[in-house]
């Protein structure tokens, strides 16, 4: 499970680190020599299968007769020797450093990793003149930051159940600190204290925009601009050009450091077309070296002269090795089965596209292989498909979905599509409401309830329809605005 779960790059570390800690682990000889010894490899294949698997039925070695146990092992070493290396202590230290060479180049070509939002805040940071405690605070308030660079734990919290009110009063003074660095906003505890911390005194609407954001966020996102009106006095026209003036403020100033933005998605598996016009999973293996357990370290139980605590880490580490080949060996299996069901199931999403994706649970899927379905989430986690309509992560294949009067299953991403759709192609200055959506997809043999499109309407950050109408509306009173000062300069 620990080896399926992992995606592509995450196996390729884990597998170097393992080279470089387990001497009974070894990268395979050369292609050459493998392609020399096929001839023999064939003649004595179903002899190694057989050999393979007593020698994995008697990995466990008692107490008892563990002599007699590793005598057993070292014979049947000698009937399978293209599964053990040929040299007599050590792992190649040449191989493995080959492979570490290959596995330092192929990082050193990825794109730069920007700084962290932490390295960034930490760098501007030391230029400050701090006492040790509240530099050491500041530090441990950005160590705390989230992606999005607020802080969800109280000071209280960060300082410990023993704080002094000192204590708190230092903390805050760190905060101070941390909330005058760069990204603007950086620090905050909510949401009024992020946009709060951006605004600029010296803007001519500060007070008004201070005031907007203290104590009337809730209308604004409910879009009750006559209520704001009403208790500011203010025209609807002032609160347009504040709107417009908040909406350059970033909600989340930590994402732009996010280091995830920049690495390169490398495709766990390909999908490919037969001849026949079938599509088949391909597992794709990466810079992962073919790895075998060392045959010297195995002889190496033959000698006499091992003590029990010799003998027993000697023991563990090829136990390991061995964990570790078969585990890569029935990741490449299991996932190639879950994939190939995936792809079996989502036919014509890869054939006419995403809006054509089909309904499908994972339970479905360990139904049909016979494993059960944490199997499959682990086997889909972080991974990535490269499709004939794109790259994407296995678990896009998943979702649920709804049965229409004709009977047929139209899954929720459909449904999210098709309401995109409406709103794209909508009159602007008559925006589709909620409930006209809901008519439209009916037309479409689509039945959801109005609050199912609310939701997908939100989550894609389209607005409601009178938002649409009141932005559209602001727009073009300022058009006409900008046309009339054009005018009268002429």
């Amino acid at each position: 499970m620990e080896i399926l779960q992992l995606p592509l790059h995450d196996l390729e570390q884990r597998v170097a680190q393992e080279l470089a800690e387990n001497p009974a682990l070894e990268i395979e000889e050369s292609q050459e020599q493998e392609l020399e010894e096929e001839p023999r490899l064939e003649e004595e294949e179903e002899r190694t299968d057989t050999a393979r698997s007593d020698l994995e039925r008697e990995f466990v070695v008692s107490e008892e007769n563990s002599a007699e146990e590793f005598s057993r092992l070292v014979e049947m070493e000698r009937e399978i020797p293209e599964y053990f290396e040929e040299e007599m202590s050590r792992p190649s230290r040449d191989r493995i450093e080959e492979y570490s060479e290959r596995y330092h180049d192929m990082m050193a070509n990825l794109p730069d990793h920007n700084p962290t939002l932490q390295d960034h805040l930490l760098d501007q940071l030391a230029w400050y003149d701090l006492d040790p405690q509240t530099r050491e605070l500041a530090e441990k308030i950005i160590s705390n930051l989230d992606e999005n660079g607020y802080l969800q734990t109280s000071l209280q919290d960060l300082l410990g159940p023993n704080a002094t009110e000192e204590d708190i009063q230092r903390a805050e003074k760190a905060l101070k600190i941390v909330q005058e660095l760069d990204p603007p906003g950086v620090g905050a505890r909510d949401l009024k204290e992020c946009l709060l911390l951006q605004l600029d005194p010296d803007s001519p609407d500060y007070n008004d925009l201070k005031l907007l954001i203290s104590e009337y966020l809730e209308d604004i996102e409910h879009n009750r601009l006559p209520q704001i009106a009403k208790k500011t006095r203010w025209s609807l026209e002032h609160i347009h050009e504040l709107l417009e003036a908040l909406r350059k403020l970033n909600p989340k100033p930590g994402l732009q450091f996010r280091s995830e933005t920049v690495l390169p998605v490398t495709p766990d598996v390909y999908v490919e077309e037969t001849e026949d016009g079938r599509f088949i999973a391909r597992v794709e293996g990466g810079d992962l070296p073919r790895l075998q357990i060392n045959r010297g370290l195995l002889q190496s139980l033959e000698r006499q002269n091992l003590s029990k605590e010799e003998r027993e880490y000697i023991k563990n580490k090829i136990e390991r090795a061995k964990w570790i080949i078969d585990g890569i060996e029935q990741r490449k299996r299991t996932l190639q089965r879950v994939a190939q069901a995936i792809i079996d199931h989502q036919e014509k999403f890869l054939r006419e596209g995403p809006e054509h994706i089909e309904p499908l649970k994972m339970q479905q899927i360990a139904d049909k292989l016979g494993i059960h379905v944490t199997t499959v989430s682990r086997a889909v986690d972080d991974k990535w498909i490269q499709t004939p309509q794109g790259l994407f992560p296995l678990r896009r294949f998943f979702c649920g979905g709804k049965v229409n009067p004709e009977g047929e299953e139209v899954a929720w991403d459909v449904v999210r599509l098709k309401v995109k759709e409406l709103i794209d192609r909508e009159d602007k200055a008559n925006p589709l409401s909620d409930e006209e959506i809901v008519r439209e997809l009916a037309k479409q043999g689509i039945h959801v309830k109005r609050r199912t499109v609310t939701k997908y309407r939100e989550e894609m950050g389209i607005p409601s329809s009178r938002e649409r109408r009141d932005w559209v509306s602001f727009e073009q009173k300022k058009k006409a605005r900008q046309q009339g000062s054009g005018k009268q300069g002429q």
